[in-house]
């Protein structure tokens, strides 16, 4: 059977990449792009939808019949600080409305996305496991622990098949972060190539957990083509990635850029919340349930980001 799959929230930072990746994968015409705005270039299927908006959601659901649904819509954690009762309303409430649509029309699929964000100051800091403390601080955090609580309830209560990745910073050329803590590792590159200097925004020895987009992009597509019976997390998995700092990235940046110079802010908002976040994560269950290796290291991500930005 041809899969028809919605992409919710298809502008932002993973859906761009995603939509291209699906599309490849499924044809152009199976995959719709769905976001509240118009993207400024589509090569498929658009629609413009409002996750908040039940009666649009289900004349999608209606018009397409998808047997996967991606719902990528998201406040993140520095905007979400910003606008609390919104990033509630949105990270809560969108995900309420999918699950249930997706119960109504027979969804074969969901994926939603969480994050490291899930943690807080008493989770383990170094390779935090899957399983331990987690009192996240930030609405974004607590947004993403009450839904992988909603995912797990939905797959227990109703059999529906949702599946989740705990992100880490995501590293990407293609698109711009939305608001992200760890943001400052996508804008590094483009003020490293446009000014040859970066003012940091987190302090030189902030290590947290981090993944090139196209390592994120195929952990997405191998955890939704796993065979249901090997998926053992219906929260969200850990995912580890590569753990750098700041100066970490400074370093490699100036291989390739020998005059770099980086500056630090101090008492930036951001600074707190980095610093309730894992340094490193511990992913053996996505290795273990379906065969989760990452490819790109530090260095061979340093050299893609600035290669294809300088294209």
């Amino acid at each position: 059977m041809a899969e028809t799959i919605l992409v919710l929230g298809s502008n932002g930072q993973i859906g761009t990449e995603l939509v291209t990746a699906l599309r490849q994968k499924f044809g152009e015409n199976q995959v719709i792009a769905c976001d509240i705005k118009e993207p400024l270039e589509t090569d498929g299927p658009f629609e413009q939808a409002d996750v908040l908006d039940v009666s649009g959601l289900r004349k999608l659901f209606e018009k397409y019949q998808p047997t996967q649904v991606y719902l990528l819509a998201a406040l993140l954690s520095a905007v979400g600080e910003q606008k609390p009762k919104k990033a509630w309303e949105l990270n809560m409430d969108g995900l309420l409305n999918v699950l249930d649509l997706a119960l109504e029309f027979k969804v074969k699929n969901v994926f939603w996305p969480s994050s490291i964000a899930v943690f807080g100051p008493n989770s383990p800091r170094e390779n935090t496991p899957q399983y331990c403390v987690m009192d996240p601080n930030t609405v974004y955090g607590f947004s993403k622990l009450a839904g992988e609580r909603w995912c797990e309830y939905y797959f227990q209560k109703y059999g529906l098949d949702v599946r989740s990745i705990r992100y880490p910073g995501l590293i990407g050329w293609k698109a711009a972060p939305g608001g992200g803590t760890t943001d400052y590792a996508v804008h590094i590159f483009h003020e490293a190539l446009a000014k040859n200097s970066y003012e940091c925004f987190l302090s030189e020895n902030t290590a947290l957990p981090m993944m090139f987009m196209n390592d994120a992009i195929r952990a997405t597509l191998e955890l939704m083509d796993a065979p249901a019976e090997k998926i053992s997390i219906r929260s969200s998995y850990n995912l580890g990635g590569i753990s750098f700092t700041p100066e970490m990235l400074a370093v490699e940046i100036r291989k390739h850029l020998p005059n770099f110079s980086i500056s630090y802010k101090e008492n930036d908002p951001r600074q707190a919340i980095a610093d309730s976040w894992p340094k490193s994560i511990d992913d053996t269950y996505a290795q273990k349930d379906w065969g989760w290796k990452l490819k790109f290291d530090l260095k061979e991500m340093t050299a893609e980001m600035l290669n294809n930005l300088k294209k």
